[in-house]
């Protein structure tokens, strides 16, 4: 084909959407660091079925109208640093098409060396060996090599042959790659969205499988396309966790994620080793072969509530069901249901958090909102924008409190500006900095002030955390294997251990000096204080003059988050 219109171009993006979702464990496992928090697949994921959502329904053939409406649900569904940077790849790529109705292989090139452009001016600091020299790489090739009349087929294997080959160089640029061995996981997610978007183009479009029972946080095409999805089946089960050595190590917030993007009136409760859930889904054989991945059935219990339905409207007498889970447990508190100053306020706060613990510690030093999020599953765009449209105040300040999260957050923060809102993005990369910087909020501050004081804050705290390694790797000249213990500081692995205990001390050591005055230590839901005993009596021995705070974070992942200050 020469020319492609708005359906087609419909096509070609959900396309390459699919083939994202058919990936990106795969683009997960390419995590440099061996922690059980890689999620570049799963974030670039979320946000291309986003955007896929956003043009699903759209039947008219408007070239400019589908890209547009594409960038749009990609720029709302932003998570994570990748996922933020493939929304401005659209973005830009969207711009080129504004009044046009067809589109050439020229323009087609042009289209995406203007994603490039736009993707590099959103990024403060690019980084090369990262998606972002994938982008300009492909693009630039392909622009050289691209001429008049030449079919789009070609057009895109162009760009799929650049993109693979700037993809395999990306090593060469970040060492940190190198030394892993392995490839950038954003560029890699990104070569199948163009790989997606060729397939379509030469007939073969891709669906999406949902078999990938690993896949989480998606609603399968059924979901979106049933008209009565609000029945299905009604399915509760109690399971029991583990054992580790035979079950995948149980994480509620991506867990809870997944099911959630594959059903409706969802409540998850856990209670040590047990949990319990009720879920309206489709497919509910999916969302049992996906929870016994992490334990056995207790008790469980499907019910057809479509066929419920055409019975009671046909007239038949029909029991309700009985949750298994409700009917004993509370559901779990929203995040829409949090309490919020009912007058407007001058300075609010939202903030970031990973842990129970951890949320009640920001809201006790004042945070007026929170979202929930962090390593193991970032918040998008749109899960900020709601934040910020909820809450009734004259200045708005974002704590992301990881760095994975700071590009979403401010992108968030534009489209508010733009709507009148006065937000600021404090880059807060970890909890502790998150923390230092609320505590240096001043009430009666002008918010200019406030956040040069927030931001400089941000300076005076040391992060560290433990959590243990998912493959074998040597890092740093520290040898590592599977399951041992890591101590990360300031994003770097300096320290390698057989248990979590241990660990820390060490990690511990390497971040404490002469000038450090305050500990702090949040214990992870992993962690019960009459085990910490020991090692908080080895680090109080060790430095007698320093402050120590203990609280109970009950994050997962990472068994202690530390701040030196």
């Amino acid at each position: 084909m020469k020319i492609i219109d708005g359906l087609t171009l419909k096509k070609f993006l959900i396309s390459a959407s699919n083939n994202l979702f058919n990936h990106y464990p795969e683009v997960d496992a390419l995590n440099v660091f061996p922690v059980p928090d890689g999620d570049t697949g799963i974030n670039m994921n979320l946000t291309m079925t986003s955007g896929a959502n956003e043009i699903n329904g759209i039947q008219e053939n408007n070239l400019y109208l589908i890209a547009k409406t594409f960038a749009r649900g990609l720029l709302m569904g932003a998570r994570g640093n990748s996922g933020v940077i493939t929304s401005q790849i659209f973005r830009g790529f969207s711009s080129v098409l504004e009044g046009v109705e067809e589109v050439d292989s020229l323009l087609l090139a042009q289209a995406f060396k203007t994603g490039s452009d736009t993707a590099y001016k959103a990024v403060m600091r690019p980084v090369e060996g990262t998606i972002l020299t994938v982008i300009r790489e492909s693009s630039a090739a392909l622009n050289k090599k691209v001429k008049e009349g030449m079919s789009i087929e070609k057009t895109l294997e162009i760009l799929l042959k650049e993109a693979n080959a700037s993809l395999n160089r990306t090593p060469e640029l970040l060492p940190i790659l190198k030394e892993v061995g392995v490839v950038d996981s954003g560029g890699t997610g990104l070569v199948r969205i163009i790989e997606g978007m060729y397939l379509a183009s030469i007939g073969q479009e891709v669906t999406r499988n949902d078999n990938n029972v690993s896949a989480g946080a998606i609603a399968s095409a059924a979901a979106t396309a049933m008209e009565e999805e609000e029945f299905g089946y009604c399915t509760e089960f109690i399971m029991s966790l583990g054992p580790d050595s035979v079950k995948k190590i149980f994480n509620q917030s991506r867990f809870t994620n997944w099911l959630n993007a594959h059903g409706n009136s969802l409540v998850v409760v856990k209670d040590d080793d047990i949990v319990k859930v009720h879920v309206h889904t489709l497919t509910p054989g999916e969302i049992l072969n996906y929870a016994q991945q992490y334990g056995e059935f207790l008790k469980l219990k499907i019910e057809n509530m479509t066929e419920q339905h055409h019975a009671l409207a046909g007239g038949a007498d029909v029991q309700p069901h009985v949750d298994l889970v409700s009917e004993k447990e509370p559901e779990v508190k929203k995040e829409e249901e949090q309490e919020l100053p009912k007058e407007k306020i001058t300075n609010a706060v939202i903030a970031v958090s990973s842990g129970e613990g951890i949320s009640a510690y920001f809201k006790e030093l004042g945070a007026t909102y929170i979202v929930s999020g962090g390593q193991t599953m970032n918040p998008s765009s749109e899960d900020f924008l709601s934040a910020i449209k909820k809450i009734n105040a004259d200045n708005i300040f974002i704590l992301p409190n990881n760095s994975n999260i700071v590009m979403a957050a401010s992108q968030a923060a534009d489209i508010a500006s733009e709507e009148g809102k006065n937000v600021f993005v404090i880059p807060s990369k970890t909890i502790p900095q998150g923390i230092v910087a609320l505590m240096s909020l001043d009430q009666e501050t002008e918010p200019e002030e406030n956040m040069r004081n927030m931001r400089y804050s941000l300076k005076n705290v040391k992060s560290g955390e433990v959590t243990f390694s998912i493959r074998d790797c040597e890092l740093n000249g520290i040898r590592i294997q599977k399951d041992d213990f890591i101590g990360i500081y300031e994003k770097e692995i300096v320290v390698g251990a057989k248990d979590k205990f241990t660990a820390l001390v060490e990690l511990v050591d390497k971040m404490v000096d002469d000038e450090s005055a305050i500990l702090t230590i949040f214990l992870g839901e992993d962690v019960k204080r009459e085990d910490f005993v020991a090692s908080k009596k080895v680090i109080e021995e060790k430095y007698p003059d320093l402050n120590i705070d203990v609280k109970d974070g009950k994050q997962n992942v990472y068994s202690f988050l530390i701040s030196v200050e």
